[in-house]
């Protein structure tokens, strides 16, 4: 598992799941698994990551999604909050874990997430 408090993914908007996915593999090699629709998980680029359909290219807060690990989510979500962080989403399940984004003082948002 990564160390805490580290980015070890990364999620990009995307409009096509298709086009995406056959840019990427014939471009770079990277490989993919799908998780319904709307989400691209790949591999093969230094740093895992996802093209996400619900983020949607060219609208506010759309771009890249830095994801950091975290052991303890409920310790971070503490961090966050208490250095001045504003929660954008609370606690959810997703499929591998569960996470929670959340915006800097600056508005750059970012996820953490834990198994």
């Amino acid at each position: 598992m990564p160390g805490s408090n580290t980015i070890n993914y990364l999620e990009l908007p995307m409009a096509d799941s298709a086009a995406t996915r056959a840019f990427y593999e014939a471009a770079f090699g990277w490989s993919f698994t799908e998780y319904g629709p709307d989400y691209l998980a790949f591999a093969g680029a230094g740093l895992d990551g996802g093209f996400d359909g619900a983020r949607p290219v060219g609208e506010p807060g759309a771009g890249p999604l830095p994801v950091l690990y975290h052991a303890d989510l409920a310790a971070a979500q503490s961090a966050v909050e208490d250095a001045g962080g504003t929660i954008a989403k609370p606690i959810y399940a997703f499929p591998g874990g569960r996470r929670f984004h959340f915006t800097d003082p600056t508005g750059n948002e970012l996820a953490v997430w834990s198994e």
